[in-house]
């Protein structure tokens, strides 16, 4: 026999509620059914509010600063002296002084393809250590750094004004490296007369000292490059703009390599640079600045007149 109650303790909004009692084995059987109803909604009374915002991440963004302290086009830290010109040409003569040697060796002993091949292992090591030095001055030390501390201090600023490295003569750009290729490859080209050794030398050193070039024409715009280098850059054979660019986008930690940028790709995918850091850090207890959030003086700052002229 069934019978129909409503429960007092149970909740109000419950439509209807049964008991069922019925020997079973002896005992009662207590069923409770229920079912809910839902309020209708008035369309009079609904109210329609805005739509919450959804939070993405944002990456850091090159920042559109327009300032006075900025380097101006006829800054003279930008133009070349007659020392930067000696130095240059100082630089430009032991390379010379070197691959003509290689070459004169190499009609005298009848051989060209050890010293061909010693030549492009010069370069592929070159765009190598240009990333290795790019990397160090670019991480570690400042100012006051001993013997590369205006390197580095040049550096820093070169990222908060990528542009200004256009803007460079070309031999302001290039005198630091070309003095120190001249104090390097003299000693070898009086000493050493082997062709192979030679071709090594003058690839290498020929590369280092012009990679600063190599990496202006990085940052030049397509329309005001020397249409050779655009060649160049799309065949690879020098750092094309785009692989470059990526160097000054947050984090800042990849791409160092500035001749041919054909170790960059082997180096951010292996993280040598990132297992670099970690023993220097486990060693000395030096942590690099790209462990850093970037500040204010890594934020790249847009040439707004020069960005006018390229449109």
């Amino acid at each position: 026999m069934y019978s129909l109650v409503q429960h007092k303790y149970l909740p109000s909004s419950f439509h209807h509620k049964v008991f069922a009692s019925r020997p079973v084995f002896g005992r009662a059987c207590i069923v409770y059914c229920s079912t809910t109803t839902k309020p209708r909604l008035n369309a009079k009374n609904l109210v329609i509010g805005p739509k919450a915002a959804v939070l993405q991440p944002v990456q850091p963004q090159p920042k559109v600063v327009i300032t006075t302290d900025r380097p101006k086009d006829n800054d003279l830290s930008l133009q070349s002296t007659w020392s930067h010109r000696a130095w240059v040409i100082a630089g430009c003569t032991t390379l010379v002084i070197s691959l003509g040697g290689s070459i004169k060796g190499a009609i005298d002993m009848h051989m060209w393809i050890e010293p061909i091949f010693a030549g492009w292992i010069g370069y592929i090591l070159a765009d190598l250590g240009s990333g290795v030095y790019h990397w160090g001055i670019d991480n570690y030390g400042d100012g006051s750094t001993p013997f590369f501390g205006s390197q580095i201090e040049a550096f820093q600023g070169h990222h908060k004004w990528p542009w200004t490295i256009t803007r460079r003569q070309f031999s302001n750009n290039l005198h630091a490296l070309a003095r120190a290729v001249a104090f390097s490859v003299l000693p070898i080209d009086l000493l050493c007369h082997d062709p192979v050794v030679q071709s090594f030398v003058a690839m290498f050193a020929g590369c280092i000292m012009f990679s600063q070039q190599f990496h202006a024409w990085a940052h030049g715009t397509k329309s005001r490059l020397p249409p050779a280098v655009v060649v160049l850059q799309e065949a690879g054979v020098l750092v094309s703009r785009s692989q470059h660019s990526a160097h000054h986008r947050p984090p800042y930690n990849n791409n160092y390599c500035i001749v041919s940028g054909v170790w960059n790709e082997f180096l951010d995918k292996n993280k040598v640079f990132e297992a670099m850091e970690m023993m220097l850090y486990f060693k000395l207890g030096v942590r690099p600045r790209s462990w850093s959030e970037p500040e204010s003086e890594w934020m790249e700052e847009i040439d707004m007149a020069s960005q006018m002229e390229a449109q």
